[in-house]
């Protein structure tokens, strides 16, 4: 529920301006991950975040588009059965931050060009409210509070993977659908990083029927090397017996090649999913169990909040 198809940011922009550079090789790159949905989901600074952010979504459309045979833009809850179903990649559209949202009428603006997800804030303050790595989380604005009102009545998801832990806490108790942490980890298993989330937050979003999304990220697993594919199992291991196995899913938090500066050994290949699976399923983990995990938490709550 965090995945890039490429952190190659100028390959990207290929794609974006010419549809036509994205191949049945790429295609069947990201196909064979095993991943049936990707949530692309970026961050832009304020100041022209809204004009920038339209024009995201405007290539996005436009790739997708370009490539019916390839993608399929995720609008709705059947979509994500659809993509796997016609062997197509499913795109949610979203955003890791809502500076692009200057009035509460825009969540229907974007909601329009196909945004089905935002996160508040990234890692620092905006309108909305104070990011993780803000030193006073003075928690969720009167305008943020509208705006999670108004992303409740359209049916956008509301994502707080960033969020201090006092505007998590004050978006999942305003909001009346299921509030998400897509991308984070585990703070109880990785003291003093901020971009985990602590049990209360974990517990809270779970109450709400959301779902945490296990990042694979070294530093965010662990805080200190050596880190290895045991420590990310931890961290299922660790939020399952805290909100039980149907509030943990999936979300990277990066894209499907090998990053050396954050990558885990044994996940740092295509097929980082399966070894995943694999290690799940020697930890004890059943069939039923991983497909909750493995995107079926995420799609029962994306049903309640898009519908």
């Amino acid at each position: 529920m965090l995945g890039l198809l490429t952190l190659d940011w100028p390959l990207l922009d290929r794609w974006h301006q010419d549809p036509s550079a994205f191949t049945g090789v790429d295609f069947r790159k990201l196909r064979n991950s095993g991943i049936d949905v990707f949530h692309p989901a970026v961050a832009f600074d304020a100041g022209q975040s809204h004009e920038i952010t339209r024009g995201w979504f405007e290539k996005w459309n436009r790739l997708i588009a370009g490539h019916p045979d390839y993608f399929l833009r995720v609008d709705g809850p059947s979509d994500l059965a659809r993509a796997k179903r016609e062997n197509r990649i499913g795109i949610i559209l979203g955003m890791q931050d809502a500076n692009h949202l200057r009035c509460v009428d825009d969540v229907d603006a974007f909601y329009g060009m196909g945004q089905r997800l935002t996160q508040l804030t990234y890692n620092s303050a905006n309108d909305l409210g104070d990011g993780c790595k803000v030193s006073r989380d003075r928690g969720l604005t009167a305008f943020g509070a509208a705006v999670v009102e108004r992303m409740n009545s359209i049916g956008m998801a509301i994502d707080v993977s960033h969020c201090g832990q006092r505007t998590s806490m004050d978006a999942i108790a305003a909001s009346k659908k299921p509030v998400l942490i897509t991308h984070s980890n585990c703070r109880a298993l990785a003291p003093g990083v901020a971009r985990c989330k602590p049990d209360e937050v974990i517990q809270a979003a779970a109450r709400s029927g959301g779902v945490l999304g296990i990042t694979s990220v070294r530093h965010f697993v662990r805080a200190k090397d050596p880190v290895t594919i045991e420590d990310v199992l931890d961290h299922f291991d660790h939020a399952v017996k805290l909100v039980g196995v149907e509030h943990v899913g999936l979300g990277s938090d990066f894209d499907l090649d090998a990053h050396p500066s954050y990558d885990i050994p044994g996940l740092n290949n295509l097929n980082r999913v399966y070894e995943l699976t694999e290690r799940l399923l020697r930890r004890g983990y059943t069939d039923a169990h991983l497909s909750l995990m493995l995107g079926g938490n995420f799609k029962r709550a994306l049903q309640q909040i898009w519908t």
